[in-house]
């Protein structure tokens, strides 16, 4: 009896750390719906009533039109980044622009999701968990490099929006991890976007021309180096949110243009960035392109000064 006794509690010792182990690995994340959180009284907008459409100035790209309702909803997805096969789309949603961020924290849903691309459809976005259960963040603006993705927060035991690392490990984004103080505090990046060991980022820091400016530094093992101004590409209004090609050719990014946002491109000739290109205009922002060149952008819909929602919109790049 004693050893049977001495068995079951063996056996139920080893199951219970089983479930312990099972739950570190497997967060008990809930199950939302983003669809569930749209408000009632915003209809879906579209090409067709929208008083304000982007306006595409170069001939290098198709008319750029939204993407599938698996990604775009009447409410907001914002600040896109694709992935260089252009079948992986990751952006922040938030089913209410007019909520403030307080009530946005507590909804559930509004933060970093994820659509993939299967016989050209875009699939039903999910849900990406860059926190743990039960503890508070908003996520998103994500610039991803091989298994590094890096992402801003506003999230429990920090001041303000800080940026943050995550490691893709076992098919998931975890082990996320502050970027550091010489970056936000010293260096004060804002959106970033990593090429190689060259971090870009905007910042209104010190020596800039004037608003947001594209600054880079690089990193050597664990540290930073001092930024550099990217002085081709900026000018006194606000230039900022930067991505570079996969080949290091060609920097995008946002400019204020005709009082909103616009899509500039600048192109490295002799390893020298040169004067930027308007690419879109009129409410688009954001940008970020696969390897075959095709232009990803948010556009926000305004109606009588009033942002009513956002999509992603395509551009893709004429064969």
């Amino acid at each position: 009896m004693k050893n049977s006794k001495i068995l079951i509690i063996a056996v139920i010792s080893l199951i219970l750390i089983y479930l312990i182990g099972c739950k570190k690995e497997d967060p008990n994340y809930p199950d939302v719906n983003r669809l569930d959180k749209l408000p009632a009284d915003i209809s879906k907008r579209t090409p067709d009533n929208d008083p304000h459409p982007p306006i595409l100035h170069s001939d290098e790209f198709e008319s750029p039109i939204p993407l599938g309702d698996g990604i775009n909803t009447s409410g907001a997805e914002d600040s896109p980044f694709i992935l260089p096969d252009g079948n992986t789309l990751y952006f922040f949603f938030t089913p209410d622009v007019r909520k403030p961020a307080n009530e946005q924290l507590f909804d559930s849903v509004t933060g970093v999701w994820v659509s993939h691309k299967i016989n050209n459809v875009w699939q039903p976005a999910v849900r990406v968990w860059l926190q743990d259960p039960g503890k508070l963040a908003l996520d998103g603006a994500v610039a991803i490099q091989a298994d590094e993705m890096w992402f801003a927060s506003a999230r429990e035991g920090y001041t303000g929006m800080n940026m943050f690392i995550a490691k893709w490990i076992d098919g998931k984004w975890s082990n996320w991890t502050y970027c550091g103080n010489r970056l936000m505090k010293e260096i004060k990046i804002g959106e970033v976007h990593l090429h190689g060991n060259d971090l870009f980022f905007h910042s209104d820091r010190e020596g800039g021309q004037g608003n947001y400016d594209i600054w880079m530094t690089t990193r050597n093992g664990n540290s930073w180096s001092d930024p550099i101004n990217i002085t081709a590409v900026n000018s006194p209004e606000m230039d900022g949110f930067p991505f570079i090609s996969s080949d290091g050719n060609e920097l995008w990014f946002c400019r204020t243009y005709m009082g909103t946002p616009a899509v500039f491109r600048s192109k490295k000739i002799n390893n020298q960035w040169q004067e930027p290109e308007l690419i879109v205009s009129q409410f688009a922002g954001e940008p970020t392109l696969d390897d075959a060149g095709n232009l990803y952008f948010v556009h926000h819909y305004f109606e009588n000064n009033i942002m009513i929602e956002a999509d992603i919109y395509v551009a893709y790049k004429k064969r």
